[in-house]
């Protein structure tokens, strides 16, 4: 496309829009739509590299991050699809190449969509299936040796799983979240998660909770599929600091990981068991440590040092950025806030904003030993956002403090303003939405 052409081109934001008319619920599990249009478009899921396939609730996007930083460490061009998107739908598609992957351009992403929206000629489809349709057309345009899948939400009828034959499944640890449509039972979600176990494939599985892995192993069991489960058939602890790694291959010790948490340790852990499974790669120690030290992930307990936002915070605070919506994933942002308080003790202010489907209580019951100062704020420009106020009564019922705020901006005002003998530890967190719109105000967003 040339210059003036471009000028021309609607924002993606319309595409987007146009395409979300197509189906009256943005989520509706299932693969008959998928099927359809994938045969239409002549299966580009059938022409991509090797893909290792990720489901879980939380630690899906850092393990992948982490797999991705091993693999372009060891010279290995990767393509990537995960969701949600932070700032900008193109941080969903990460096109592979010497020397590390590129977000996929405009230009390039609208022409995939499109392709997509004219084959599936208006036929009810929702937006994440045609996103996802148009990530294998991409991808299947462009040469890679492996490709990195994340699951949208569960896995058995999630629009990812048309993957006939992965080169791998992974499971990420498996706790309760969307119960409106994976099942209000820790097992019912763990079925629907195990549902990417391929026959013959090997799965490698984070550690879970006893319901979650009898049904992990079962599906396994099922599938004739080799399971390495860590705990059992492959261990990570850290030692002085640093991620020791252990299976029956031997022991590598390595450099801690830079995202930042214990929680971090267990992620990357599930990363490298993951690629020593598999006989299709050899990769060198160097290049598990290069890819363990590298790895980024935004807004999974990310440090705002710098930024629009950050400047109308106290002067000298810290700002913490985690998109967390879960109990499970409250608890390890909580986890990660008390080894922050055990090197550097600080007041710690929570400014929270969640979507309306969540369990704000036993979100924010994680936080009550820290702190008791909450602030809630509004997701903006979310028609399914929770209203202040009702955060606000979940958070009252814990007994802890809490007031309201407009919007993040104006809660940083205010913290402003008070006299702090120590400047403050801000957390943000609640939701991606919420991490999104930080990002995006503070000048920060992911490359």
């Amino acid at each position: 496309m040339n210059a003036s052409a471009a000028k021309r081109a609607p924002p993606l934001g319309e595409l987007i829009a146009r395409l979300s008319a197509l189906h009256p619920k943005r989520i509706d599990l299932g693969l008959e739509r998928m099927h359809r249009l994938l045969e239409r478009l002549d299966h580009p899921e059938r022409k991509l590299a090797p893909v290792i396939h990720v489901a879980g609730t939380n630690g899906k996007g850092s393990t992948i991050a982490y797999l991705r930083a091993i693999l372009e460490a060891a010279n290995l061009r990767v393509h990537v699809y995960t969701s949600p998107y932070l700032v900008r739908i193109n941080e969903c598609f990460r096109l592979g190449g010497t020397g590390g992957g590129v977000l996929v351009d405009d230009d390039e992403l609208r022409a995939a969509l499109e392709h997509c929206e004219r084959t599936n000629a208006g036929a009810p489809i929702t937006i994440f299936e045609i996103e996802t349709a148009a990530a294998f057309c991409l991808f299947a345009q462009h040469p890679a040796d492996v490709v990195l899948l994340e699951v949208g939400l569960g896995g058995r009828l999630d629009a990812t799983n048309v993957i006939d034959a992965p080169l791998a499944t992974v499971i990420a640890p498996v706790s309760m979240d969307h119960t409106e449509f994976l099942g209000d039972t820790l097992m019912m979600i763990a079925f629907e998660k195990a549902a990417i176990i391929k026959r013959d494939v090997p799965a490698i599985c984070a550690e879970q909770t006893p319901e979650a892995i009898a049904v992990i192993e079962a599906q396994a069991k099922r599938m004739h599929a080799p399971l390495h489960i860590a705990g059992q058939d492959w261990h990570v602890n850290v030692e002085r600091g640093r991620l020791v790694y252990q299976d029956d291959r031997g022991l590598m010790d390595l450099a801690a990981p830079k995202l930042f948490g214990r929680h971090q340790f267990d992620n990357a852990g599930l990363a490298i068991a993951t690629l020593r499974a598999l006989d299709a790669f050899k990769i060198e120690p160097a290049a598990f440590e290069a890819g363990i030290v590298n790895a980024e992930w935004p807004a999974r307990m990310q440090r705002l040092a710098s930024g629009a936002l950050v400047d109308q915070a106290p002067p000298g605070c810290e700002i913490w950025l985690d998109g967390g919506h879960n109990a499970e994933g409250g608890r390890v942002v909580a986890a990660a806030l008390g080894d922050l308080e055990e090197r550097v003790s600080r007041p710690l202010v929570v400014i929270a904003g969640m979507m309306a489907n969540k369990d704000a209580g036993a979100f924010l019951a994680n936080f009550a030993g820290l702190t008791r100062h909450i602030i809630a704020v509004q997701i903006p420009d979310r028609d399914n956002a929770m209203p202040p106020d009702r955060l606000a009564d979940a958070t009252r019922q814990l007994g802890m403090r809490v007031e309201t705020s407009a919007s993040v901006e104006a809660a940083l005002r205010s913290l402003a303003r008070l006299a702090y003998e120590v400047p403050p530890r801000i957390l943000i967190t609640g939701s991606l939405y919420l991490a999104g719109h930080v990002l995006a105000a503070n000048g920060t967003p992911p490359g």
